[in-house]
């Protein structure tokens, strides 16, 4: 018998850093419920649907875990840089959304990424035989195309304010 999974690790592009400047990368999210989706709706902080504050509420809810935070609040969420928002957006939708395949190209597209400096080469260290200026930095190695993104933003979208 097959059990449903509904809680997937992330790891953030870049992390969260908290008040104390403990960086936060990995965590947990678990598969929305209709009342997640809901109750942000109900919030007297949102103005409807469209309202950009409804995706740091839902986020709320469901993100679990976060590095070594107790309890993940709005104010964390809120405090994410642009990238790990939009992250966690995209990781929103094709978890509770999107198919297995999504799901693994999005993990494969993560982890190829050099936001999280994987596939990055550093510069050799310089041996005891020359001297650090004579060290020339390596060209990076050719990573292989891991094929077509996925479906994902390519930056924060902008949603219109409403002309009151």
């Amino acid at each position: 018998m097959s059990s449903l999974r509904t809680s997937y690790e992330f790891t953030l592009p870049r992390g969260y850093v908290d008040g104390q400047g403990r960086l936060h990368k990995t965590g947990t999210m678990r598969l929305a419920t209709a009342r997640d989706e809901l109750e942000p709706l109900r919030d007297p902080t949102v103005q409807g649907p469209d309202d950009p504050r409804l995706t740091i509420l839902v986020l709320t809810r469901v993100v679990e875990a976060l590095g070594s935070l107790e309890l993940v609040t709005s104010f964390d969420i809120e405090g994410l840089f642009a990238v790990d928002l939009a992250f966690l957006q995209d990781f929103y939708g094709v978890i509770n959304f999107g198919s297995q395949e999504e799901y693994d190209a999005l993990v494969n597209a993560q982890a190829s990424s050099s936001l999280l400096g994987v596939g990055s080469a550093a510069a050799p260290a310089p041996t005891e035989s020359e001297p650090e200026s004579a060290a020339a930095p390596a060209e990076p190695a050719a990573t292989p195309d891991p094929g077509p993104r996925p479906n994902l933003r390519r930056a924060v979208e902008e949603i219109p304010r409403k002309v009151q």
